[in-house]
């Protein structure tokens, strides 16, 4: 049933973001975690939650004023173990235990530094943990300020040495430790200097997989590889990926996965190391034993993450990236045909397999934020329903898939957001609006931000031109050190296509993006003036200044080369700031003060250069905020930015809102 109120922004905090659906190990309960909004405290918080498998009981179950995350059922069903920073007086995740016959959850862990990531034994009794280094610069909780040593030099000696979030890398790591649950007595497992991430137990509980990236320089590869190590310390160990190809990139959030016999490894194996983001990864399955990873669904071009073994190990469950949707599938772990068993316009992010075949998904619709479904039969069944009140409300905006062609006949798709109350015959204004990466997509799925301007009476096109995943390799890479050229025609080509079904104003355009979306807006507005207003966030345009200053430098030499040997091409794909001068749009730059990922002097020299031309521009600057902007007032600030500079600029003048 359709909602009777037009979205207003004061929604954005009533959003309750739905992630991590477990399924118990008897298959009668489903945990997730629920994100929301403290406002007294102006952070985004979150809780574990928990719903019978037939949907009859809800349950809370945490209620600190802390976060908790990341919750695990025992094997033996009795306890749901969680991360949690309570009671450290610091920002210190340590793993808690809750015993579901009752009580309250006790801590469980004490270690000096943060707890990100653990797995239980198949026994119950033990748990491999990954726990980072102390930070050694880490005063007290309550020390008085006056009391405080100064901080001490920040020595740099590595090749990458710094990254979004994390800041100056020095020699802290993420180590594997072996955890009896009875004593509470952890014992590490790896020496050395490199970080260990994604622990798996093998099914008899005598060995652990992890990931690591070794050798004498590893911030110059993206070698990583799974190792094996032996249930108990002092054992050495094993590598089992034999390539040089990313396996198990912690970035793509997939862990190994053993067989339930132990005779392989399911991972995600990433493409050649040059190709870096623009490669394609796949679900692979290597001998546990070690040697060559074979793909399971090699001749299937698209993005594959997240594999889970059925209980017969005959097949491998996996989340399956396609055009503008995301589904899950099933390959027969010899390999051969695929199935699809989750299909349509929706975006699939996370998914469980539990007893008696039932698998959970957590899976998000243009009309509804991500929610935890029971999949049954090709059918989804409500779980959760955390954002059920709100969105039942919303006269929401519908979405439409965009089929056309690009200036050089290349075939481009993409999907619009129509205002909800659209009339027919009536042209109106309309925002190009640019995604990440470069590669990703617009996919069939929920977006806050895009249902807003809907709601203000904008057309919102989102297309996904050349280096937007879901369409293969080769769609990809098109961009490779050439960015601002072809994809900045396919998103133009996108407006055309709209103007001329006769949806969108031609005289009433704006265009805007974050990250890789506000460069490619800055390539968009210096190579075309038909549009009225521009909305730049956490972007670049002197690629120059680029090198060294962030977090990718791996990246720009496998790409670009380093610029002495290459300068033609650095120059070539700075056009927008060494041309500056060609942009006469109203821009409005944003971008966070503590970003390292596309650092924040790069938005300052673009404001710089307009404001110079004497453009009409402005910069945002949100104080101690990173590439994502985290808090909750920030995040409503920037859209209120969002709707007063398009307002004045896009809408007509009788519309115009005033701008802060």
């Amino acid at each position: 049933m359709a909602g009777t109120r037009m979205m207003q922004l004061d929604d954005l905090q009533q959003i309750r973001q739905v992630s991590d659906p477990q399924i118990s190990p008897d298959g009668a309960w489903v945990s997730y975690e629920v994100g929301t909004v403290d406002l007294e405290k102006d952070r985004e918080t979150s809780d574990i939650w928990m719903t019978s498998w037939d949907g009859a009981t809800t349950l809370r179950l945490t209620f600190s004023r802390e976060s908790e995350s990341m919750a695990r059922f025992s094997p033996d069903n009795r306890f749901l173990a969680f991360l949690s920073s309570r009671e450290s007086g610091q920002d210190l995740d340590q793993i808690w235990l809750l015993d579901r016959a009752g009580g309250e959850a006790q801590r469980l862990t004490d270690f000096k530094g943060s707890v990100l990531d653990y797995a239980w034994s198949p026994d119950g009794k033990r748990l491999a943990i990954i726990a980072e280094d102390p930070d050694p610069e880490a005063t007290e909780p309550g020390k008085e300020k006056a009391d405080r040593k100064a901080p001490a030099p920040i020595v740099i000696d590595r090749f990458q040495f710094k990254r979004d979030e994390d800041g100056y890398l020095g020699e802290r790591h993420s180590h594997l430790y072996l955890f009896d649950r009875e004593t509470r007595k952890s014992e590490r497992l790896i020496a050395g200097g490199f970080d260990e991430l994604m622990p798996a137990w093998s099914p008899d509980g005598s060995a652990i997989a992890f990931v690591t990236r070794m050798g004498p320089d590893p911030d110059r590869h993206t070698n990583w590889d799974i190792y094996v190590v032996g249930a108990t310390p002092g054992g050495a160990p094993r590598r089992v990926t034999v390539n040089e190809l990313p396996d198990s990139d912690p970035d793509f959030e997939s862990r190994p996965a053993w067989s339930p016999d132990g005779q392989s490894i399911a991972f995600v194996q990433g493409g050649a190391q040059a190709l870096i983001y623009y490669a394609l990864h796949q679900v692979a399955v290597v001998p546990a034993s070690g040697g060559p990873g074979r793909l399971l669904a090699a001749p299937l071009d698209r993005n594959q993450t997240k594999p889970v073994w059925s209980a017969d190990g005959a097949s491998l469950l996996f989340l399956l990236e396609e055009d503008r949707s995301v589904h899950l599938a099933r390959g027969t772990a010899e390999g051969g045909a695929v199935e699809r068993l989750l299909s349509g316009p929706v975006t699939a992010s996370d998914f469980s397999a539990g007893p008696l075949g039932r698998i959970s998904v957590l899976v998000s619709t243009p009309g509804a934020p991500a929610e935890v479904f029971a999949l049954e039969g090709g059918a989804l069944r409500p779980l959760s329903r955390q954002n059920e009140p709100l969105i039942g409300q919303l006269r929401l905006g519908a979405m439409e898939e965009l089929d056309y062609k690009s200036k050089d006949g290349a075939s481009i798709h993409g999907l619009m957001i129509l205002p909800p109350d659209l009339e027919p015959g009536g042209k109106r204004p309309a925002l190009l609006r640019l995604h990440g990466g470069p590669v990703g997509q617009f996919s069939h799925e929920f977006s806050f931000e895009e249902q807003l301007l809907a709601s203000q009476g904008y057309v919102v096109i989102t297309p996904n031109p050349r280096g937007s995943s879901g369409r293969g390799e080769t769609f990809q890479r098109a961009i490779w050190a050439d960015w601002g050229n072809k994809d900045a025609q396919d998103v133009l080509a996108a407006v055309d296509h709209v103007v001329a079904r006769g949806l969108a104003d031609p005289k009433r355009l704006g265009v805007g993006g974050w990250s890789y979306g506000g460069m490619l807006t800055n390539y968009v507005i210096a190579q075309d003036t038909r549009f009225k207003a521009a909305v730049s966030g956490a972007s670049i345009s002197n690629i120059l200044a680029g090198y060294g200053t962030d977090q990718y430098i791996r990246e720009y030499e496998a790409e670009l080369g380093p610029p002495w040997r290459a300068p033609d091409v650095w120059l070539r794909v700075s056009f927008p700031f060494l041309h500056a001068d060609r942009i006469v749009t109203p821009t409005l730059f944003l971008c966070g003060d503590a970003d390292f990922n596309v650092p924040l002097l790069n938005s300052e020299q673009m404001y710089e250069a307009l404001r110079s031309l004497g453009r009409d521009t402005r910069l945002i600057i949100y104080p101690d905020q990173h590439h994502g902007i985290s808090r909750p007032s920030y995040q409503r600030d920037r859209l209120e930015r969002y709707l007063a500079w398009y307002g004045k600029y896009v809408k007509q003048v009788d519309q115009a809102q005033p701008v802060k």
